[in-house]
């Protein structure tokens, strides 16, 4: 599915690079496993090869497809009715799919709210994480650092 150098977005964790695929003897039964490192938390992790499509492993979004989702970003958002509980809930449902899309439609739904009254501890965090995961794939997008990425996202939004 992946091999090393694939650059990959791990849900909930950011993006990095694939930088080995080995097999490893877990409770007397050989795996195969990738270690990859996440740049943004300075820490590899590995994830059963097997499991990768279970626990949402993607490559990075293209070039093309991340300048068309970051204009999700500049779509008025509205300012949601439900309550702060079922949009935390609705909202980190989307963060768990891993999708580029997902987060950025968190990123704008979340300043929208925040736009018509401030955001409780748990949403601006989620905010926060959000901006986080979408700028660690930004980076690894297009080839500039986190800083950089950063300014990037906030022109867009």
């Amino acid at each position: 599915m992946f091999n090393v150098g694939d650059k990959v977005f791990y849900p909930m964790h950011g993006a990095g690079m694939i930088q080995a695929i080995e097999e490893k003897d877990f409770l007397g039964k050989k795996e195969t496993y990738y270690t990859i490192f996440i740049q943004t938390s300075d820490m590899n992790v590995m994830i059963p090869k097997k499991n990768a499509e279970a626990v949402g492993l993607r490559s990075v979004t293209d070039r093309e497809t991340a300048k068309e989702i970051l204009t999700i970003l500049h779509d008025s958002g509205t300012a949601s009715n439900l309550t702060w509980k079922q949009r935390y809930s609705s909202n980190v449902e989307k963060m768990k799919t891993g999708a580029f899309d997902a987060t950025a439609e968190v990123i704008r739904d979340l300043l929208s709210q925040r736009s018509a009254k401030p955001l409780n501890g748990s949403e601006k965090q989620l905010l926060n994480e959000a901006r986080k995961l979408m700028i660690s794939e930004l980076a690894l997008i297009t080839g500039v650092s986190e800083t950089q990425a950063a300014k990037l996202l906030k022109q867009t939004s």
